[in-house]
């Protein structure tokens, strides 16, 4: 069973921001070893970053580290540079990039609503079409914009269906690397066409499951945030509301492929309302749900069910359409929060803008182009998603360090490093999730980088500057047992940032 995490619903994030967030994709080629300590452009720094790696933490791993001065290219350092390994969340570092090459920094998502039937004094003959082109940030008040729009057109009932189109993505919706463990777990929601965001960090797919105490010894009082959501969700509520001053033991579950949510535990009388986030089977009747509930509250009646479909390619017009924020601004919650759907949303549009409607595959060979153009050493690397969540992929820190090295001299650069977690920055939209890392040390404030973790992997890579103003392009992965490498990759980093030719 898969624990859900709980967090406090969040004000909606600003579709002006303007900053950037990385994604990471991937390649397949063979294996190829590199023999540590390969270059010694500066034979110090090698010596002293040597020094640092011969840590037993280091050499218990599989682990391997590259550093490159991120102006000329040079390689100053490389541990085992060329062995590819599971990267965890450094792989949104090469869908990022990727994605701001295929799309662009300008790319907007958006969802449309049409109708093929004729309107008349306001009543649509016919089916009411609610398509999605993939927007990961869609939330309630996107879907109320759009119901004001159908009133605004003139229309106050439907007589057919409202029809929910998923099509811009393929139907496989849960990756294939993926444990289906994690299918109830808020950062691996199904991947739809069509979908909800219920907060600010704009998790996709997923869904705040609230609760609070009912009578002692009944159930547990549930309501859900959008609170539309109800309609289409299937709870079995199986908690029970206990003594005050008794611990609070509510845990939400729902299987993989599952339409109902389990609900068990205690809630204590007394106890405040508390939520948990969790994903959603079917995410674009979850987009249905939340756009009927709007048409009523503007006063259009849907006299049909909600359904999945297509809407037909002939004789249709737009009625309303909603816009998302550019990518750039995407790429800040992207990146500073690792956010998984977010890259591999940005996959599978990248494989229907390059014409393998929303697959893995198609996007993935998206990122493999625009990786092998740049002259990335790709031998060894092989991915199956865009996020890193798979334990399938493989990543060599020479192929991160390089892309890192390239990207720089690309137009949209800017807007990628903006999005990067900047080290100790307490600021959760600048931080992220570097930060609590690096406190107190010259790389606080300095260095920008890109976190992973899963068990038994740890990844690490970015930009700093050193003391003497050389920026470095450094990466770090390590899979291992026992003991984690992490604290090293804090000391590589610290390294480079006090480093004085």
């Amino acid at each position: 069973m898969a624990a859900v995490a709980t967090r406090t619903p969040t004000r909606r994030f600003r579709r002006g921001l303007t900053t950037v967030v990385a994604l990471a994709v991937g390649v397949t080629l063979p294996l190829v070893a590199v023999a540590p300590a390969q270059a010694a452009a500066d034979p110090r720094l090698a010596t002293r970053l040597t020094s640092v790696m011969s840590d037993y933490r280091v050499q218990r791993a599989t682990s391997g580290a590259a550093v490159v001065d991120a102006r000329s290219g040079e390689l100053l350092y490389g541990r085992y540079a060329g062995r590819a390994v599971i990267p965890a969340s450094n792989t949104k570092v090469m869908t990022a990039v990727a994605a701001l090459h295929t799309l662009g920094p300008g790319y907007r998502f958006h969802t449309d609503v049409l109708r093929r039937g004729s309107v008349v004094g306001g009543v649509l003959q016919g089916q009411l079409y609610l398509k999605g082109y993939g927007d990961p940030t869609a939330g309630q008040d996107d879907y109320a914009s759009l119901a004001r729009q159908v009133r605004a057109a003139g229309i106050t009932s439907v007589t057919g269906r409202l029809v929910a189109d998923a099509s811009f993505f393929d139907a496989q919706t849960y990756n294939p690397g993926w444990s289906t463990s994690y299918a109830d777990s808020y950062y691996a929601a199904e991947i739809s066409g069509l979908t909800v965001a219920p907060n600010a960090d704009y998790d996709t797919g997923t869904v705040w499951v609230n609760y609070r105490p009912g009578t002692q010894g009944k159930p547990a009082r549930i309501t859900t945030t959008p609170a539309a959501a109800a309609a289409y969700l299937r709870f079995s509520n199986k908690t029970t509301t206990s003594a005050r001053g008794t611990s609070t033991t509510f845990a939400a579950h729902r299987s993989y492929g599952a339409d109902t949510i389990s609900l068990t535990g205690r809630v204590p009388v007394g106890r405040a309302v508390g939520s948990a986030l969790i994903t959603v089977h079917r995410p674009e009747l979850y987009a249905a749900a939340v756009f009927r509930a709007e048409l009523g509250k503007v006063g259009v009646r849907v006299a049909g069910t909600s359904v999945a479909g297509t809407v037909p390619a002939t004789k249709r017009v737009r009625l309303a359409r909603d816009t998302s924020m550019t990518l750039s601004s995407l790429l800040v919650p992207f990146l500073k929060l690792s956010n998984n759907m977010h890259a591999e949303t940005l996959t599978k549009t990248m494989g229907t803008l390059t014409g393998q409607r929303g697959s893995w595959s198609g996007g993935l060979a998206a990122t493999r182009a625009y990786l092998s153009g740049l002259g990335v050493p790709l031998a060894g690397v092989s991915l199956t998603d865009g996020s890193g969540l798979t334990r399938r992929n493989r990543l060599t820190p020479l192929a991160l360090a390089t892309t890192l090295q390239k990207v720089r001299s690309e137009p949209w650069f800017g807007a990628f490093y903006a999005a990067l977690p900047v080290a100790g920055d307490p600021r959760r939209m600048v931080g992220g999730t570097m930060r609590y890392r690096l406190t107190g040390t010259r790389a606080a404030g300095n260095a920008h980088a890109k976190t992973g973790s899963l068990t038994g992997v740890t990844s690490l890579s970015g930009y700093v500057t050193g003391a003497d103003g050389r920026l470095y392009a450094y990466a770090m992965i390590s899979n291992y047992t026992g003991s984690s490498p992490r604290p090293l990759e804090n000391s590589l980093v610290v390294t480079l940032a006090g480093w004085r030719r």
